[in-house]
This record gives structure tokens, sequence and C-alpha cells, in this order.
């Protein structure tokens, strides 16, 4: 992991995090990726305009940041990350584009996961995989934008609150599908390391080639191993994601049997057209798809 990851933690407190541009009624919001940026639409409502750096069907890991990207920051009343070593490229991102205030880090204050990787350890950056933690992100968005714009703070409030609601819906959903299912059946194959915080809630074990990011590789070795672990826990499904490569976690597949489940929202929503253009949606949709998959294959 570069030192340049983790830069993000250091960021000023959520209140002093604005640019001094925001005007009553109309804040420019920037967003690293289009979960957040959803999220902070949900929050925002009509006082807010939020642009995503990475698009629909992206990678945040894999990003290359365009100077449309570096137009979009300079212009930013506020700019949101979901930080814990997400949006490795926002430094020189901030750097070329001459922004002068500070990343909001809407994951401040969720309870993280520590992972070894390579020998290492690191902070799991996935959050939003739980709805329990994007209720720490609704808090945090409203916080910085009623600092933004205190004439619609009220509204903000008010939208958060029925956000939070939603998102406790969600969490409840989750539960009613997969509370009924034998724990020792909650296994699935994907193609990296992203659900860790899906499976820490809800009691599902997900085995992955890759680790937390899609920018890692899997050493023979690996392979080797996960092919001897999926095996013996007799997992019988694997998805692929809609914002990264299949073919390793195909090749994956093939050695151990496991049978097609579909694909997977994890990292980024989809086009307005398709099955997850918001976080809603996304969540509804990951968790009918997983829940569906182990009770077709038992």
């Amino acid at each position: 992991m570069s030192p340049r990851l983790f830069l993000l933690s250091t960021a000023l407190p959520i209140a002093m995090a604005f640019s001094t541009a925001a005007l009553a009624g109309e804040v420019k919001a920037v967003a690293s990726f289009t979960v957040l940026a959803d999220v902070v639409k949900q929050v925002g409502g009509k006082h807010v305009t939020v642009t995503s750096l990475v698009k629909p069907d992206g990678d945040p890991h894999e990003f290359e940041p365009s100077p449309v990207n570096a137009k979009s920051l300079n212009a930013a009343d506020v700019v949101f990350v979901s930080g814990l070593g997400l949006e490795g490229w926002m430094d020189r991102l901030i750097s070329a584009s001459g922004y002068k205030g500070t990343p909001v880090d809407v994951s401040q204050g969720i309870k993280t996961r520590e992972m070894d990787e390579d020998g290492k350890t690191v902070t799991d950056p996935h959050v939003w995989n739980s709805p329990v933690n994007v209720k720490v992100w609704v808090k945090n968005i409203e916080t910085t934008l009623a600092t933004a714009d205190p004439a619609d703070k009220d509204d903000f409030k008010a939208n958060a609150a029925a956000y939070l609601q939603k998102l406790d819906e969600l969490d409840r959903y989750a539960h009613q599908k997969f509370d009924p299912i034998p724990q020792d059946r909650r296994k699935i194959l994907t193609s990296h390391d992203a659900f860790g915080y899906f499976g820490r809630e809800y009691n599902v074990t997900f085995l992955s080639p890759l680790g937390v990011s899609t920018e890692t590789e899997a050493s023979a070795g690996d392979l080797a191993k996960l092919i001897e672990q999926i095996k013996a826990e007799h997992v019988k499904t694997y998805f692929f994601e809609n914002s990264n490569d299949p073919r390793l976690v195909k090749q994956v597949a093939k050695a151990t049997g496991a049978a097609p489940g579909g694909e997977l929202y994890v990292e980024s929503l989809s086009k307005a057209n398709g099955p997850a253009p918001t976080y809603e949606k996304m969540f509804r949709y990951n968790v009918d798809k997983i829940a569906d998959a182990i009770n077709k294959s038992s």
C-alpha cells in the first residue's frame, strides 16, 4: 500500500472542510464515486448539485483522473471521499486541480475492519456494503452540508432523517433474507475482497482471489490455496463484479466447479437504466442475488 493511500485520514474536521464559496441554496458538491454521490444527493436534495468523479460501472481503485475531473474539483464548494485508502489518486488530482479545500472523509466514525494482505495489515475501505455504516456517512454529510449552507440546514436534517429510515429498512431486509439460511451455507466466491462489511453484518463468508484492491495480483500459490479452500468448504456459487475484469474469478470457479450466480454491484452503481442506479437499489439487488444463489445451491 502506498503511503499516499492514507493521506486523506489527516483531513480537517468536517465543519472546516468546505469551500467558503458555497452560497445558500446552491452547493456544488463533488463525490469520489457513484455510491457516495448518490448518498450525498439523498441528503442534499434540491439544494445540492453532485458530480461523481468515477462514473457508473467504473472502478474507484484503478480510476485515472482526467482534466475534466480537475475542472470539476476546482469548481466544487465541498468534496466528499470515502477515505480509508480507497481514493489513492485523490491527492494528485487535488494538486492538479488547484482545489483549495480539504476533502471530507465521510467514513470517520465507522468501526473498520483490519485485514492481512501480503503480510501487511490494511484497512478494508468498502464500508458502504453495510447500510449500518452508510448511516455514519449520512450524519457526516448532513453536518458538512449544514455548515456549507446554514440557511437550508433544516432541509438537510429532514432529508437525512428520512434516508436513515430507508437504511434501517435495508438492514432489516438483509437480515430477513439471510437469518433463516444456515450459516454453514452462507458462502460465496467473488472477484475481490469487497464484501467484508456485508459479511460481518449478515454472517456471510466471501472468498476471493484478490485482496481489498483490484490493483493487487494473486500469486499462483494464493490461487491454489483458495481453490483448495473453496473445495473444502463446498462453495457452490461465484459472482463477478460490474466494475472489474471477471476472468480470474471465472478461472477459479472452473477449477472448483462453482456455478455462476451473475453480476454484483460492489463499488459502482449501474447506469440509470441498469438494475442498480441508486445505493438503495444496489444493496437490495445484491442481497437478492446472493441469497437466491445460496438457496438454489443447497
